[in-house]
C-alpha cells in the first residue's frame, strides 16, 4: 500500500517541500529509501524500525521502499525519521492514511521520542506558503516554528509541538486534540535587555566613539588601530548598544541562520538582539565563510543584521582575510560544493582592530621602534590593499591617558547616542524607500548609481575629493567609500546636502591609506 505525506528539505536558510512517498510490497523483506539521501538517512533504517517496535507496533517483515521527491534534490539530516515513521503506519495501515494537509518533520531516538531538529522555522514559513493547514515538530521546536505564524500574511497553520512517534500518532488520529501553539513575538522584543558595555563606561577616545557612531548611523566597516590596552575591544563591545534595535523582519531572517545552524537558545525562539560575533585568530576559512560536507553557514553569514568582531586582525591568515573581500562587497556568502551551491546572508559590519607592531606599541617610551623595521612591515603586510579599500572609516586609537582614567566620566551614554543613530537611518529609510532590487537599507550599501543619484558635490568638493586622492594615493574604491561616509555625516547633521565639512571629515577616516606603512 502506498501512503503519501509532506515534509521538507533545507536548501540554505529556505526549505523546499519534499513529498515522501512510502510503499509497501509483500516480498523479500528489505528497507530502501531512494532520491538523493545522505547517510544520515540512510542509516535511519534501524532507528525508524526499533523506534516504531519500541512504540508498541508490530512491523510485519515485508519490502519496503521510501522515495523523497524531487529526486533531483539532496536530502540531508534526521529530520525524515519520523515522517518516514508515520508514513510506513500508514502504509500497513496501522494509523489513518490521511496526510494530505500535514507537514512532519522530527529525529527518532530509539524508545520513539522526538530530538530536536534544525531549521524548524524556515520550514515553517514555507509550509505557510504551500498553504498546509497542519505543522508538527518535536515539542522543541514548536515556539520557533510558530514565529512563522506571526510572520505569515493570513496564513491559517497550526502548530503542533510532540515528545513521541505515539503522540504524533494520537494527534493525527484525534485521539488528544491540544491547542495549537502559539507566541506573543511583542512580548520577545520587550524582554531585550542593555549590551554589557556603554559608552558612558568607556574613558576618553572621543574622536573613536564619534568615529563609530558614524559607522552605526550607515552600516560602515571599521578598522582601529592602536596599541594593547587602549580600548579597542571595549569600544567594539560597547557598538552593538548604538545600534538600532531589530526589526522584525531582520530579526527573521538572522533567526533562520540561526536555526539553521542549530545555535538558536533553547528559551528564546527568536533572535531578537543584534548578533556579535567575535572568532579567534585560528579560525578557518570554511568556519569564516561557511561550507563543510554540510555547507553549513559561516561566521559571517552568523554577524548578518550583526557584528563581525576581529580582533588581532594581522594574526588571522592571509586565506582567511581574503575570502572575506566577496561577502564584503556583496553581502552574501556562496557555498560551493559538488551537488548545489548553497548562498547565505552575510549582511553584517566588520569591526576589525589590530596592534601597530607586533610588539604591540609601535614605539616604546624613548620614542624607539618595538621591533626591527622589516618585522613591522612584514606584519603590517598580511592586511592586503584591497581588503583595507572595503573598510570605510579607518581610526587611530591612542593610549588614554593615565589621567583620565581616575576621572568621572561625563560622556555620553549608548542610549543617547542610539537616538541619534535611528534618526539618520529614519532619513536613510525614506531615501532608499523607493529601491527595489536589490533592497537598500543603509548609506554603506549604494552602488554607483546611488552614489550619483543621493551624494551630490559641488565643484569646490569635488576638487578637494580629487586632490585628497592624489595626495593620498587612493583607488576609485576608497573614492566611492569617501562620498558614502560623508553622506552619512550629513545625515546625522540632519543635512540634506554634503557640506565640505562632512567631506573632510570622510577623507579624515581614510589616514590608514596614507599611513599605514608609515614608522
Amino acid at each position: 500500500m502506498l501512503s503519501i505525506l509532506n515534509a521538507a528539505a533545507l536548501i540554505g536558510i529556505d526549505a523546499l517541500k519534499v513529498t515522501v512517498e512510502i510503499n509497501v510490497t509483500s516480498g523479500i523483506p528489505s528497507f530502501t529509501v531512494v532520491g538523493l539521501p545522505d547517510n544520515a538517512i540512510r542509516e535511519s533504517r534501524e532507528r525508524i524500525l526499533t523506534a516504531i517496535r519500541n512504540s508498541g507496533f508490530i512491523i510485519p517483515p515485508k519490502k519496503i521502499t521510501v522515495n523523497l521527491a524531487p529526486a533531483d534534490i539532496k536530502k540531508e539530516g534526521t529530520a525524515f525519521d519520523l515522517p518516514i515513521a508515520v508514513g510506513l503506519l500508514g502504509s500497513l495501515d496501522l494509523i489513518s492514511n490521511r496526510f494530505a494537509d500535514t507537514l512532519i518533520m522530527g529525529e527518532l531516538a530509539l524508545d520513539g521520542s522526538l530530538r530536536r531538529i534544525n531549521g524548524a522555522l524556515p520550514v515553517a514559513i514555507m509550509a505557510g506558503k504551500e498553504h498546509i493547514k497542519r505543522l508538527i515538530v518535536p515539542l522543541p521546536n514548536a515556539p520557533e516554528a510558530a514565529v512563522a505564524v506571526s510572520a505569515s500574511n493570513g496564513s491559517t497553520i497550526e502548530v503542533y509541538g510532540v515528545e513521541s512517534l505515539n503522540e504524533t500518532v494520537a494527534l493525527m488520529a484525534g485521539v488528544i486534540l491540544p491547542n495549537p501553539v502559539t507566541v506573543n513575538v511583542a512580548e520577545l522584543f520587550e524582554g531585550v535587555q542593555e549590551y554589557p558595555v556603554d559608552f558612558a563606561d568607556i574613558k576618553g577616545q572621543g574622536a573613536a566613539k564619534k568615529a563609530l557612531e558614524i559607522a552605526a548611523a550607515g552600516g560602515h566597516n571599521v578598522i582601529m588601530i592602536g596599541p594593547p590596552g587602549s580600548g579597542k575591544t571595549m569600544l567594539a563591545k560597547g557598538l552593538p548598544g548604538i545600534l538600532p534595535p531589530l526589526g522584525f523582519e531582520e530579526s527573521l531572517e538572522t533567526t533562520k541562520i540561526y536555526s539553521v545552524a542549530n545555535l538558536l537558545e533553547k528559551d528564546r525562539p527568536l533572535m531578537v538582539r543584534r548578533p556579535f560575533r567575535s572568532p579567534h585568530h585560528t579560525t578557518s576559512n570554511v568556519a569564516l565563510i561557511g561550507g563543510g560536507a554540510t555547507a553549513k553557514p559561516g561566521e559571517v553569514s552568523l554577524a548578518h543584521n550583526g557584528i563581525l568582531f576581529l580582533d588581532e586582525l594581522p594574526e588571522f591568515s592571509r586565506n582567511a582575510l581574503e575570502v572575506l573581500r566577496q561577502p564584503l562587497e556583496d553581502r552574501e556568502a556562496i557555498v560551493s560544493r559538488i551537488a548545489i551551491t548553497t548562498k547565505y546572508p552575510a549582511g553584517f559590519m566588520l569591526i576589525a582592530a589590530m596592534n601597530p607592531s607586533p610588539a604591540g606599541a609601535l614605539k616604546d617610551r624613548d620614542g624607539n621602534l618595538t621591533a626591527p623595521p622589516r618585522m613591522i612591515q612584514r606584519y603590517l603586510s598580511k592586511i592586503s590593499g584591497p581588503l583595507l579599500d572595503r573598510i570605510d572609516i579607518h581610526i587611530d586609537v591612542p593610549k588614554v591617558d593615565n589621567s583620565a582614567l581616575f576621572v568621572a566620566s561625563l560622556a555620553e551614554s549608548s542610549a543617547t547616542i542610539r537616538e541619534r543613530v535611528i534618526s539618520a537611518r529614519n532619513i536613510q529609510q525614506r531615501r532608499f524607500a523607493s529601491t527595489v532590487s536589490p533592497k537598500i537599507y543603509t548609506n554603506a550599501q549604494m552602488n554607483t548609481r546611488q552614489i550619483k543619484s543621493f551624494c551630490h558635490l559641488d565643484r569646490e568638493s569635488s576638487q578637494k575629493l580629487m586632490d585628497a586622492m592624489n595626495r593620498m594615493n587612493l583607488s576609485a574604491r576608497a573614492h566611492d567609500r569617501i562620498i558614502k561616509v560623508s553622506r552619512t555625516i550629513a545625515d546625522l547633521d540632519n543635512s540634506e546636502k554634503i557640506a565640505m565639512k562632512h567631506l573632510i571629515q570622510a577623507i579624515q577616516y581614510r589616514n590608514l591609506d596614507r599611513d599605514f606603512w608609515s614608522f
